[in-house]
């Protein structure tokens, strides 16, 4: 892919919606595979009270809409602002209590786990049903719609295109403790092939490669797997 294609890909708009400004792909096919859809509004007329507190609408009590689950409530109910990346809001946006605390916890996502996984980890790759892995540098595009992988060869898988993933895990480590990721199983479509592919990842380590970082990229990709999920049942 060029880079002038792949540019016009990444392309931007910002618009208006009714809950606020939004920075969207100008093509929406080559949207963020973690996005979220805007909702639709409860319509004023079929809720007189808030869904929460149940108090009675007036001209004193105003009716607010959460813009992530887009349910009407008062202000008590509805008065925090906060981020929402995944409706690529511009501004921190209204939410009810219920929606601000998962849109905090995705927060952590987006902040940290998301630069990990852009800034990427070593492994060794082993592709299908290969014996022998590669030393590859594995990571997620910028746009966050590729896997990317590089070492002897470059490799692209599209996000969308996965429809396993599973970590593994290894022992637990000495004086005990939790058990810590050690690699990922991967199985994927590939456009024009039948059936699906695997490929395995594994955290590995000699004198020129720490653990470490593989496992904060696979704890991240953990964590992205998720909401990935989440999207595609939306």
């Amino acid at each position: 892919m060029s880079s002038e294609v792949a540019a016009r890909r990444d392309a931007k708009k910002l618009v208006r919606s009714p809950s606020g400004l939004r920075m969207v792909p100008e093509h929406r096919a080559y949207g963020s595979p973690f996005g979220l859809e805007e909702p639709q509004w409860v319509p004023d007329k079929e809720c007189p009270r808030c869904m929460q507190c149940d108090t009675k609408f007036d001209f004193i009590t105003r009716k607010h809409h959460c813009r992530r689950c887009g349910k009407c409530f008062c202000d008590r109910c509805c008065s925090q602002k906060v981020p929402l990346p995944r409706m690529c809001f511009v501004d921190p946006v209204r939410q009810c209590a219920e929606c601000a605390l998962v849109s905090q916890r995705e927060a952590e996502f987006y902040d940290k786990q998301l630069k990990v996984l852009v800034s990427g980890a070593t492994f060794l790759v082993t592709f299908g049903k290969s014996e022998t892995p590669e030393t590859m540098v594995c990571r997620l595009s910028n746009n966050q719609r590729f896997l990317v992988l590089d070492g002897d060869g470059h490799y692209e898988i599209e996000i969308t295109r996965i429809s396993t993933m599973r970590i593994l895990t290894e022992g637990l480590p000495p004086g005990g403790g939790s058990m810590r990721a050690s690699g990922m199983l991967l199985q994927y479509t590939v456009p024009g092939a039948e059936g699906v592919t695997q490929l395995k990842l594994t955290a590995g380590e000699d004198a020129n490669t720490s653990k470490r970082p593989a496992v904060a990229w696979l704890a991240a990709m953990h964590k992205a797997a998720k909401l990935l999920y989440e999207s595609r049942d939306q």
